[in-house]
C-alpha cells in the first residue's frame, strides 16, 4: 500500500512538473523536451507491440512518415488536433493492410519486409509526386504554436502509457505475452494469433502514425525524407536499452538516450556518434534487460 501511495505521488509530481514545464523553460530546453517526449511515445508505442510477441519491427519510420503526411495534408483544411488524429488513424490503417501480409512471417523475414516498407512507401510517393502532382513535398501553412505542439505530444505520450498499461493488464495483452513464448502452443490453447498479432500492430502503429503528425507542424516543408530508417532503428534501440518487456522501460530508454545524446553533442561534438555508440555497448553488455532492470534488482 504504501508502495502504491509513493508511486501515485511520484507520477502526480512528475505530472505537475510536465505541465508547468513550458513556462520555466527556455525555447531551446523546450525543443528539447518535446524531442524526449516524442521519442518516448515513439518507444512505448513500438513496444506495445514488439516487447511481449518478440516481432522486431523495423516499420516506425513508415507510420511516423505515413502520420506527418497526413497531418501536412489535413492542417490547412482542419482545427487541431484532428490532423493527428488523422495521422493516427491513416498509419493504423496502413498497418492493419501490412498486417495481413507481414504477421504470418517470422523471425529475420518479418524485420526485412518491415524494414521495406518505409523505403517502398517513400519511394511510391515520389513517384506519385512527380509524376501526377509535379510537386514533390508539402508546405505546412499556419502551424499550431509551440506551447500547442508541446502539449499534443504531451497528451500523446501519457495516452501512449496508459494505453500499454492498460493492455499488459488484459486478457490481449496476455495473448501477445503467449504469441511471444511460445506462438505455435498459443495456437494449439485457443488463440487467434493472427487476429491478435494484427490488432495489436495496428494500435502500436496509431501511436506511431500520431506522434508523426504532432511532429510535422515543426518542418516548414515536408519532403519524403521523412521515411526515414533512422526513425525506426532509434525507436528499436531506445525500447531495447530501457527495457522493451517492461512498461517503464521504454520511457527510460528515450529519456537516457535524449539527454546523453544532448550531452554528448554539446561536450563533444566530433565524437558524438563515438560516445553514443560506447554508451549503448556498455549498456546493453551490463544491462542486457534494459535500464528498468536496475529497479528490479534494487526491490530484490
Amino acid at each position: 500500500m504504501a508502495a502504491r501511495l509513493a508511486s501515485a505521488v511520484a507520477l502526480a509530481a512528475l505530472a505537475a512538473v510536465l505541465l508547468a514545464a513550458p513556462a520555466a523553460l527556455s525555447s531551446y530546453h523546450r525543443a528539447l523536451a518535446l524531442a524526449i517526449l516524442a521519442d518516448i511515445a515513439l518507444a512505448v508505442g513500438w513496444a506495445m507491440f514488439s516487447g511481449p510477441t518478440r516481432y522486431l519491427s523495423l516499420a516506425t519510420g513508415a507510420f511516423f512518415g505515413v502520420g506527418a503526411y497526413a497531418s501536412a495534408l489535413t492542417i490547412a483544411r482542419a482545427p487541431w488536433p484532428l490532423p493527428v488524429l488523422a495521422g493516427a488513424g491513416t498509419a493504423a490503417a496502413l498497418a492493419l493492410l501490412v498486417g495481413l501480409l507481414a504477421l504470418r512471417l517470422r523471425g529475420p523475414y518479418f524485420a526485412v519486409f518491415t524494414f521495406g516498407l518505409a523505403e517502398l512507401v517513400k519511394h511510391s510517393l515520389i513517384w506519385y509526386e512527380t509524376s501526377v502532382t509535379g510537386t514533390v513535398g508539402r508546405l505546412i501553412l499556419a502551424p499550431p504554436g509551440p506551447l500547442v505542439l508541446y502539449y499534443t505530444v504531451l497528451l500523446t505520450a501519457v495516452a501512449a502509457v496508459a494505453t500499454a498499461a492498460g493492455l499488459r493488464r488484459s486478457r490481449w495483452g496476455l495473448a501477445l505475452v503467449g504469441i511471444g513464448a511460445d506462438e505455435e502452443r498459443a495456437e494449439t490453447l485457443g488463440i487467434d494469433t493472427v487476429r491478435v498479432k494484427i490488432g495489436a500492430f495496428a494500435l502500436s502503429a496509431c501511436f506511431l502514425g500520431a506522434v508523426g503528425a504532432a511532429m510535422a507542424p515543426r518542418w516548414t516543408y515536408l519532403d519524403p525524407q521523412v521515411f526515414s530508417p533512422l526513425v525506426s532503428f532509434q525507436t528499436v534501440i531506445m525500447a531495447l536499452v530501457g527495457g522493451a518487456a517492461s512498461l517503464w522501460g521504454p520511457v527510460l530508454g528515450a529519456a537516457f538516450l535524449g539527454l546523453a545524446g544532448e550531452i554528448l553533442l554539446v561536450k563533444f561534438r566530433y565524437l558524438y556518434q563515438v560516445g553514443l555508440g560506447l554508451t549503448l555497448m556498455l549498456v546493453v553488455l551490463l544491462l542486457p534487460q534494459g535500464l528498468a532492470a536496475l529497479g528490479r534488482r534494487r526491490r530484490a
